[in-house]
């Protein structure tokens, strides 16, 4: 039996059951979850189970339920008005996204298991995006063939700029980012997957974490962390593909670049670009990193009319149509692919990387 039940009460059949459909489809947490939009059964239920989380509905908050011995209790406010500063208030009407991590917050704290369920052997493939050349289209590449990608497959998009320069991306001053999923990494291991849902925003069909406002945060994370953090989503099975928007402007980049499936550089032409792309090349040579290029495709993009002016249009329109033959293409060529059969570059299994000639190593280098 799941110790971990929470219960969702509200008279408000629709909203409780489209609540309750939105709660189940996160099935990566372990949780099990009742719904009652009859008090009187929900009475019934907690004379025979024991609740560690009741939402309830302020329309169902009768003396009665007041008084049930749940782990917590959480309020769904319909009123605008804090009758009862006792229990948590959320507010009822908003984004059905922003209730399911406020609902996560308080069901951390109370149950029992508290990691995800998580299936054996990830198959989770990092796409990584980096180019030495600035001012190249590079995040607009990414957010493209993310959200492209994301028609087909699950996916998670990561901005490692110091300037994401993206409001989009940035929807609230007060939303958490990446820092904070490396705070969590550092603090609450065992619960990591979880906070992550907390953090989670979506655009499109694509998940995203918000990037850092403050640069200079991202110089503080170490490769191990970095590496660490990859290897926990992968163990999640939750994504297909993640994909990396990268930037110098971190430690560990080569370790990260290594770890990928498959890596586009965006070039340019011209005689500062092409002494860029051969210095990147001395680099990666000096360092014992050749086998990156090795799975590296270079592109100089042509000069668009016209680009999106959303994250949620960048599956239409010229860029759009550019980045969707590369996509089609690496599919077909099976690198990194996700269909049945096809074998891949590499990816994410065990929290190691395994390559297409079965080298296991951590990544630490």
């Amino acid at each position: 039996m799941n110790d971990n039940i929470l219960v969702l009460c509200d008279t408000e059949e629709e909203y409780a059951r489209l609540m309750s459909e939105y709660l189940k489809s996160h099935r990566e947490i372990a949780w099990d979850i009742r719904t009652y939009t009859d008090v009187s059964l929900l009475m019934e239920f907690a004379g025979e189970e024991t609740i560690k989380l009741l939402v309830v509905a302020e329309n169902a908050y009768t003396e009665e339920v007041r008084r049930l011995p749940a782990g917590r209790t959480v309020l769904l406010n319909e009123s605008g008005v804090m009758r009862w500063n006792q229990v948590r208030n959320i507010n009822k009407y908003q984004k059905a996204e922003d209730v399911y991590k406020e609902i996560v917050n308080e069901f951390m704290d109370v149950a029992q298991t508290m990691l995800p369920r998580l299936a054996a052997g990830s198959n989770t493939r990092l796409i990584g995006m980096f180019s030495p050349v600035k001012r190249c289209l590079q995040t607009s590449f990414a957010l493209t063939f993310g959200q492209m990608l994301a028609e087909k497959f699950r996916v998670l998009y990561l901005n490692f700029e110091h300037c994401a320069g993206n409001r989009e991306l940035l929807p609230d001053t007060q939303t958490r980012d990446l820092t904070d999923l490396i705070f969590f990494l550092n603090t609450d291991k065992e619960r990591f997957l979880l906070r992550m849902q907390t953090i989670l925003q979506k655009k499109g069909k694509m998940d995203y974490i918000p990037p850092v406002r403050a640069g200079m945060q991202l110089l503080e994370v170490t490769p191990e962390e970095w590496l660490e953090m990859l290897r926990r989503i992968g163990e999640s099975e939750e994504y297909d593909y993640v994909i990396l928007d990268l930037s110098e402007n971190i430690q560990g980049l080569l370790q990260l670049l290594r770890l990928c499936t498959r890596i586009f550089t965006l070039t340019k032409d011209d005689r500062a670009a092409r002494g860029k792309v051969a210095q990147y090349e001395q680099v990666l040579a000096l360092y014992e990193y050749e086998d990156i290029l090795q799975k590296t495709s270079m592109y100089k993009l042509p000069r668009f009319r016209k680009l999106p002016e959303s994250v949620e249009q960048m599956t239409r329109g010229e860029l759009a149509d550019y980045v969707r033959r590369i996509m089609e293409e690496m599919l077909s060529e099976g690198t990194g692919a996700m269909e049945e059969g096809a074998a891949g570059k590499g990816f994410i299994k065990g929290g190691l990387w395994q390559g297409d000639d079965g080298r296991r190593d951590t990544g630490y280098y």
